[in-house]
């Protein structure tokens, strides 16, 4: 990237606001990948619109991060610029049964704030790693919860640099999927409509759920969570361990033992090790149950 780029882009956001070089295998819950050519750190509304208006003037891909728990990034790293959503973006308030989280948010804050205001409705969400903008985008959901079942409002920064608002209905949220992962806009804000509860109903519900992720998941390795979507009328772990894979390893890369539906990194693996071992399961399991496996987890990059 051009140093004049790059300076525009800090006049922006401030001089650390702009990281050449960047590792994304520090921002990547699978802890792999190459360097981006930028990473761009944004932290209010007025900045975000700015960054984009500037990458779009310069013909630069542009991927919005998150919080990096659903991505593989290749090795050879990322052409153009990944940019987060920090400060105002993350931002979490409580005011009555509403919370509005910045799309840049963790989850998982989200849902500490809803206790800590004996708000009830995001329990299931207290284990989910990713922000809140990408947990809307895929109606992110776990042990029965989805977002769908408490957004109010999400608002947007478009495409052709408009800001607007959705309602939960105009959503159109599905398993694992929501308009949004066909419109090309960024997700500034979500408003969740919750209900007033028993903070110790809600923390004892929030600890039992926390108890069995514990117990089912290998959250002791890097991994991006489920891999696989659950495909209908089946279990995509009790595929992947019937086709003879719990435990099968490609280098570093390694279907979990403990949940077959997992991926992990368990030490030293490269983002094609876990390219190649999932594209592996997805044959395995064609092969012996005629069930296509589709991924969760998105590739993002040069491998």
């Amino acid at each position: 990237m051009n140093d004049r780029l790059i300076q525009r882009l800090r006049a922006l956001t401030g001089e650390d606001g702009v990281l050449p070089g960047e590792p994304l295998a520090r921002h990547c819950s699978f802890r792999t990948g190459g360097p981006a050519d930028l990473l761009v750190r944004v932290r209010t509304e007025a900045q975000l619109a700015g960054v984009l208006e500037i990458l779009r003037e310069e013909d630069v891909e542009v991927f919005l991060l998150g919080r990096g728990t659903n991505i593989l990034v290749g090795d050879r790293g990322l052409r153009g610029a990944a940019v987060t959503l920090e400060g105002d973006l993350a931002g979490v308030s409580a005011e009555g049964d509403i919370l509005r989280a910045g799309g840049g948010a963790a989850l998982s804050r989200a849902a500490a704030e809803a206790l800590a205001n004996g708000l009830t409705g995001l329990e299931f969400a207290a284990g989910i790693p990713g922000s809140a903008g990408g947990a809307v985008v895929m109606n992110a959901g776990a042990y029965g919860g989805e977002m769908r079942q408490v957004v109010r409002k999400v608002r947007l920064l478009c495409e052709d640099g408009t800001f607007r608002e959705y309602t939960g209905e105009e959503m159109a949220f599905g398993y694992r999927t929501s308009r949004l992962v066909k419109e090309r806009a960024v997700v500034t804000e979500v408003t969740f409509a919750l209900a007033p509860g028993d903070p110790a109903e809600i923390l004892a519900k929030m600890d039992d759920l926390a108890a069995r992720r514990r117990e089912k998941q290998p959250l002791e390795y890097p991994s991006a969570g489920s891999t696989f979507k659950r495909p209908e009328g089946h279990f995509a772990g009790k595929l992947i361990e019937d086709a003879g894979l719990r435990g099968y390893a490609v280098g570093g890369a390694q279907v979990s033992e403990k949940h077959c539906g997992f991926v992990i990194n368990r030490g030293g693996a490269t983002s094609a090790e876990i390219r190649q071992l999932i594209e592996q399961v997805q044959e395995k399991v064609l092969e012996t149950s005629g069930v296509g496996l589709e991924r969760e987890v998105i590739y993002l990059g040069e491998f």
